[in-house]
């Protein structure tokens, strides 16, 4: 007879159908041993047919009744009665899968929906899926329409079919909980759908395989439970997720149980319980879930399912008590509805580009035309390698677009003169916003790199996210209203954000900026989108800067440099290879342990230090007043007191002086590192303390560092040299960052991630 849950995969490895042979195995088994009940219990919180079998005798053998059993586990009450007595009959034995012949029997509905979370698209997807499962694509297709995940954006979001089903088509991935007696998928349900955002980011398999592996794991290291009252760590966790997301529906679904692990009393708990659907499996919906939450969230990243991953493998290495994994709180990415006043009232600018470039060939003509400043179309020619009648067609394209306009004509040795061309600085405008613990920096800059208006707000670190997040949301709109007819509507492209990193580029999320604490995971990018529906970037502060620099330095930077941005912490941003390097995780540039491992700095444990040479406002201070420099003693530690310092080491005093040399000589070991390992003969100085006072003490110190000691000294000749921005850098760096993503040549897999 058909069982469930079905699973299109082997049944179970074969090392466990190598099942044991029992000194009574002959004679019909009562209720299993102890050591017959650890080998069910392996099985139960496997997958496939032979651990709903172990599950159906260890429930039974708790004396639950087959039509309970059968609630349970989604199974029929004829296949528990089946299987109760082919275990009553025959015992281990009588588990065993029986041979059949043709198509398999069983279907795992949650691997099809994994797949077509994953690889989405419309029926050639549904038929290859098919094609890869060994299923009919009428049975795939059955099952999109089950979950209603299909290609018509006018069906409603995707339905989750638990017993009793997930209400709401909003659903979010919130915790796992897991102890000897079996796991709990904790689910976030609201009754809205998200708004329409960006496309979506998605998880690797490789990431899900990892969980796999690290589930596989903790089910090893869970001891035996002896039995007796279900534990209350479930309870308290519960109540503590249910405390720590309170405008979200949590539902706690049963993944595998070699006990009771059934809902808690009444009351004790205002969370739901839900058993799985009847044609999955507990590691199927799992991916499911995991696939479903990533594909509708993007704050759903990689980094958010690492972290659960991370708490399974603590586990297994022996971390006692049970896996208690629980999300961060997603109050904050909840999107508000729009409401009538919203609507009636939109914020200004909610630009789109109008750009609209045609193609490759055009953002090189552009590019040309930027590093240049003004050249003639010949001159594009010949730098690029286009043909001159290419380069015509393109240029007379962007000046009827308003994207070049023409100089004044310059006359040749022979022929009709020729008009060079230029970029027009009033064609298009972008909004960078810099975040920092100590002040709110707002810019608007046009196609030239001119400072149209520049506006500026104190903040402290202890300032609640919400407020936070409304305080910037205002500087924006009063920077973009102050700009006022300056920019065009149609010309305006998008806001580019700077952060303290670390930064998950994929989801917008700001992890742990230093001095911020209360930023921690908090998901700034969709939160400014909520308020600015126009293109929205964030990036790193000290990558910000380096496609500033790039931008603004034109032919003075057309190559490769690193950028040592000054800021609270000293950070860098990579420009190698005519774009900006930004890693795997977008977080390229890490500077600080750089520094550690140069000096041989490191702890008890041997992690690298932090060093505190690596936050000049603090560290230039503190070494100035050892060294006998009172007169920055009252406000150590603050901007003002860095200021100072640098005064008096432009007037010379010794002990500013030795301070600043010495920072300075830290962050020039660093900077070896770099140059060594990139093999760059550029390095630019830039950011809020590195200011006129202390910029020949940095650019001497590191001049040093990067040309006394490198290995290849005999080949290369290292510049260090001052930005060409202002003090805004990071700011200026955010507007470019939008200018960078709309008209920097790149060839496909050179997008920014």
């Amino acid at each position: 007879m058909p069982e469930t849950p079905h699973s299109p995969l082997p049944e179970v490895p074969s090392q466990e159908r190598a099942l044991p042979t029992f000194p009574d195995e002959r004679r019909p088994p009562g209720p299993p041993d102890a050591r017959t009940r650890d080998l069910l219990r392996q099985w139960a919180a496997g997958d496939g047919p032979l651990a709903t079998r172990a599950r159906v005798v260890l429930l039974a053998a708790e004396g639950l009744r087959d039509a309970e059993i059968s609630r349970r586990l989604g199974v029929s009450r004829q296949t528990v009665g089946s299987w109760r007595h082919r275990w009553q009959s025959a015992g281990l034995r009588g588990l065993e899968q029986r041979p059949r012949t043709g198509r398999p029997a069983t279907v795992d509905e949650a691997e099809v929906v994994t797949r077509a979370l994953l690889a989405p698209g419309g029926s050639g997807a549904s038929r290859a899926i098919a094609r890869e499962l060994g299923l009919s694509h009428a049975t795939v297709a059955a099952i999109r329409r089950r979950w209603q995940l299909t290609a018509d954006e006018t069906t409603p979001a995707p339905h989750v079919p638990t017993r009793p089903p997930l209400p709401g088509t909003d659903v979010w991935v919130m915790g796992l909980y897991a102890d000897a007696r079996g796991a709990v998928l904790l689910a976030g349900t609201r009754a809205a759908a998200p708004a329409p955002g960006p496309a979506a980011t998605v998880i690797g398999e490789d990431v899900l395989a990892g969980l796999g592996r690290a589930l596989d794991g903790m089910r090893l290291a869970v001891a035996p439970d002896p039995g007796g009252p279900p534990p209350l760590g479930l309870t308290g966790y519960l109540a503590a997720a249910a405390e720590h997301h309170p405008d979200i529906a949590l539902h706690a679904i049963t993944l595998w149980e070699t006990g009771r692990i059934s809902a808690p009393p009444p009351g004790t708990t205002p969370v739901t319980f839900h058993q799985l659907p009847a044609r999955s499996t507990w590691r199927g919906f799992l991916r499911a879930m995991i696939a479903l939450d990533s594909t509708s969230h993007p704050e759903s990243s990689r980094r958010v399912y690492l972290d659960l991953v991370a708490a399974l493998e603590r586990q297994t290495a022996g971390a006692p008590g049970p896996v208690r994994w629980l999300r961060e709180n997603v109050a904050g990415h909840l999107r508000a509805p729009h409401t009538p006043e919203a609507v009636a009232h939109p914020p200004s600018f909610s630009g789109v580009n109008q750009i609209d470039l045609g193609s490759f060939n055009e953002c090189v003509v552009i590019e040309t035309v930027r590093l240049s400043g003004t050249i003639t179309r010949g001159e594009i020619a010949h730098r690029t390698g286009l043909t001159q009648q290419s380069v015509s067609r393109i240029a007379r394209s962007l000046l009827d677009r308003g994207i070049l306009v023409e100089d004044a004509q310059r006359r040749a040795t022979s022929g009709k003169p020729r008009t060079p061309v230029r970029l027009s600085g009033t064609a298009a405008h972008a909004l960078g916003l810099h975040i920092d613990p100590e002040v709110l920096t707002a810019v608007v800059i046009d196609l030239d790199g001119a400072i149209v208006c520049t506006r500026t707000r104190p903040v402290s670190a202890d300032i609640d996210p919400a407020e936070f997040v409304a305080q910037v949301v205002e500087l924006g709109r009063e920077t973009l209203q102050k700009a006022g007819g300056a920019v065009r509507e149609d010309g305006f492209l998008g806001i580019g954000v700077a952060v303290p990193g670390p930064v998950d580029i994929a989801s917008g999320t700001v992890l742990g900026p230093p001095l911020l604490s209360a930023w921690n995971d908090l998901p700034l990018l969709y939160l400014l989108k909520d308020h600015f529906p126009c293109p929205v970037i964030i990036e790193k502060d000290s990558l910000a800067a380096a496609a500033g620099e790039r931008w603004i330095g034109r032919d003075r930077r057309a190559r490769d440099f690193a950028y040592l941005y000054l800021g609270t912490g000293v950070g860098s941003g990579l420009y190698l290879n005519g774009d900006l390097y930004r890693g795997v995780s977008a977080n390229a540039g890490e500077f600080g342990q750089l520094c550690a491992i140069a000096l041989g700095r490191v702890d008890a444990d041997g992690r690298p230090e932090l060093l505190p040479e690596c936050n000049p406002p603090v560290s230039v201070t503190d070494f100035a007043v050892r060294r006998g420099l009172p007169a920055a003693d009252a406000a150590r530690g603050s901007t003002a007191a860095y200021r100072e310092v640098g005064r008096a080491a432009a007037a010379g005093d010794p002990a500013a002086t030795a301070a600043l040399r010495e920072v300075a000589g830290a962050v020039g070991r660093g900077a070896l590192g770099l140059v060594d390992l990139l093999d760059i003969d550029l390095i630019v100085l830039g950011g809020p303390f590195f200011t006129d006072d202390v910029a020949d003490f940095y650019l001497d110190e590191i001049g040093r560092a990067v040309n006394e000691f490198p290995t290849a000294r005999r080949l290369r000749r290292v510049e260090v040299e001052r930005s060409v921005l202002s003090a805004e850098a990071a700011a200026v760096g955010a507007a470019s960052t939008i200018f960078h993503a709309t008209f920097t040549p790149r060839l496909r897999g050179r997008e920014r991630p």
